[in-house]
């Protein structure tokens, strides 16, 4: 018994490591989903490369996927340099930092509080609890967990300072901080979440102290916000950063998509959602659709709810101090992700909870023993009560997990929990169709469009499989869609032109070819293909042009140089012909069309 009591903390480290390992083990036989996944690593050559002079330039310098995280990149280029592009692997990488944190996170929290059981089972509830799936089993979430790695060291070394102030210890804070910022900009409200920590467990402050009377033990509220003036400087720096990151990015919708009145609505609603997901944790998806105009009954309820708890939370500050600063620590953490400055297509996204719901379990873990206290058998309750809620846990969390073993498991399993999701339809259609599984891609782009009719891609990606079916008259339907949708959509005029040369509309087809070359001036198979359309029209000139052009581009083109020889033949240029027929047979010495143009142009040549 004396041994147990010892090495307490260290039993419960083990605990929580095994029982976590054991529900996400099974991320290493993931693979790589069709989400984010391609544009972070999958198929990201700057980060396949590794570490390098170049890459570190790249990661430090560049708005990549409307982000600016260059610790986050150098993680992935980490994982590609030692190995390789094994999904599983990458996969591990996030595990461990979610280990990482559950420690972290019970040995800060025992160290500010002294309470041993609470600080495991709160980390117990990051572990365990299903919302926290997306952020572990999601490689492009790699940016979460690192951050919240780093967020809880600037807790960590905060805590330590508080304790035994010095110089090095602020300084560690900072630079775990900044860190944790060029990991993802979530750490923004964490110079406020460590000022509600100043009031509990810390209480370097207190409500009922006088403005002038402070020891040194307990100083000035004033002078807390004046030790953090350093943190909210990088907090402003951070927030320029972030969003002109996403700005630059496109990843911040207008007002028009999403009108302002909206976007409050939503948010108000999601805080209540949030909280009931975290209570009955089924029906997760990677993507819940934003629902627009919410019914005004919805919003009322939410709004009087948190108005409700959040009074309650004032009113116990100084008896319950733990409940109101678990509330705040909510409420504050998901403020840059609840949705006034709407980023992406998502009313709400359960990895934005990962810190947020930190502040929920605090509330939790030491407000029930609270309601419990006069009840006699209130310890063994407890223990039971825990030890059955991680059991449940633990099974729908392993369950959650393998929802994310490759794409089609993860949309199929969102479609089947939530209504009305364009974007997943979207999704699937293209697993489907890099799979050829067309027919059941179309019906997916179809339903797709059935939610959103402005939806540019499926229409786009829709003509594409019309096209490639023999259809030209639907594909020609859904381009011309796109380009009212978006003119500027890239690739839909040069598609469009395509489509309509193949049912020999060639008039048509050229204005669409010529306005695709502006957007496309590196595409050699655009040129290729305006100067067949140009040839087929009688312009023998400017088809020449457009095939000499193509091979500027790309010199070992070998239908070019073919149709080049045919077009210069039309001409006259008989040696011009020839050229251009040896040309592709030294490219290409098998292909029987050149060798036929040149034995013709040569016949031609020999009775001139």
């Amino acid at each position: 018994m004396n041994f147990l009591n010892k090495y307490k903390a260290a039993l419960v480290s083990l605990l929580l490591v095994i029982t976590t390992i054991a529900v996400y083990g099974q991320v290493h036989e993931f693979e790589f989903v069709n989400y984010d996944d391609t544009i972070y690593v999958a198929e990201n050559s700057n980060i396949q490369k590794g570490i390098s002079i170049n890459s570190l330039a790249w990661a430090f310098t560049t708005v990549h996927a409307a982000n600016w995280h260059p610790i986050t990149w150098l993680s992935h280029m980490l994982d590609c340099r030692f190995f390789g592009m094994h999904p599983g692997n990458h996969h591990l990488t996030n595990l461990f930092l979610h280990i990482a944190n559950i420690l972290l996170l019970f040995f800060v929290f025992r160290k500010m509080t002294g309470g041993l059981w609470q600080s495991a089972f709160m980390a117990a509830l990051l572990a365990l609890h299903p919302l926290n799936v997306e952020s572990v089993a999601w490689m492009s979430e790699r940016k979460n967990v690192l951050s919240t790695f780093f967020w809880m060291l600037t807790m960590g070394c905060y805590a330590a300072y508080v304790f035994r102030p010095s110089i090095s210890r602020y300084f560690g804070m900072l630079v775990f901080f900044v860190f944790g910022l060029m990991s993802k900009p979530m750490l923004v409200t964490l110079p406020c979440v460590l000022l509600l920590l100043d009031y509990w467990p810390l209480e370097r402050f207190s409500f009922q102290e006088s403005s002038g009377n402070h020891s040194q033990n307990n100083p000035s509220i004033l002078k807390l916000l004046w030790e953090k003036i350093p943190l909210f400087a990088l907090v402003i720096i951070s927030c320029g950063l972030t969003y002109y990151a996403q700005k630059h990015g496109g990843a911040v919708k207008s007002l028009d998509y999403i009108p302002f009145a909206d976007r409050v609505t939503n948010a108000l609603v999601s805080y209540v959602l949030y909280i009931g997901k975290m209570m009955y944790p089924v029906k997760l998806a990677c993507l819940y659709p934003h629902p627009g105009t919410l019914a005004w009954w919805k919003v009322l309820t939410a709004g009087l709810f948190l108005l409700m708890v959040s009074a309650l939370a004032i009113r116990t500050a100084k008896t319950h101090p733990y409940f109101m600063v678990g509330w705040l620590w909510y409420l504050g953490t998901l403020v840059p992700v609840i949705g006034l400055v709407q980023v992406g297509a998502q009313s709400m996204a359960d990895r934005y909870t990962y810190i947020p719901l930190i502040g929920l379990f605090i509330m939790f873990v030491w407000g029930l023993p609270e309601i419990l206290k006069q009840w006699r058998l209130q310890k063994v309750f407890m223990g039971a009560f825990s030890i059955v809620l991680i059991v449940i846990l633990t099974g729908l969390t392993w369950k959650q997990a393998g929802y994310w073993k490759n794409s089609t498991t993860l949309f199929e399993h969102a479609l089947t929990v939530t209504d009305n999701n364009s974007t997943i339809h979207y999704n699937l259609g293209n697993v489907l169709a890099e799979k050829g599984q067309d027919r059941e891609a179309m019906n997916h782009y179809v339903q797709a469009l059935q939610v959103k009719p402005d939806f540019a891609d499926a229409h786009n990606n829709l003509a594409n499989l019309y096209a490639q079916q023999g259809n030209p008259d639907a594909a020609i339907e859904h381009y011309l869609k796109v380009l009212v949708i978006n003119p500027d959509y890239e690739g839909a005029r040069y598609n469009l032109g395509i489509a309509l040369d193949s049912q020999g509309r060639t008039e048509e087809a050229v204005p669409h070819f010529f306005a695709a070359l502006k957007d496309m001036p590196d595409n050699a198979d655009a040129f290729f293909k305006t100067g067949n359309v140009l040839f087929k029209s009688g312009d023998i000139d400017s088809a020449i042009k457009y095939y000499q052009q193509a091979l500027q581009i790309k010199p070992d083109f070998v239908d070019a140089h073919c149709n080049l020889g045919v077009a210069l033949f039309r001409k006259g240029d008989v040696d011009g012909s020839v050229a251009a027929f040896k040309a592709a047979l030294r490219l290409q010495p098998d292909f029987k069309a050149a060798q036929q143009y040149l034995q013709k142009a040569l016949m031609v040549r020999s009775n001139n």
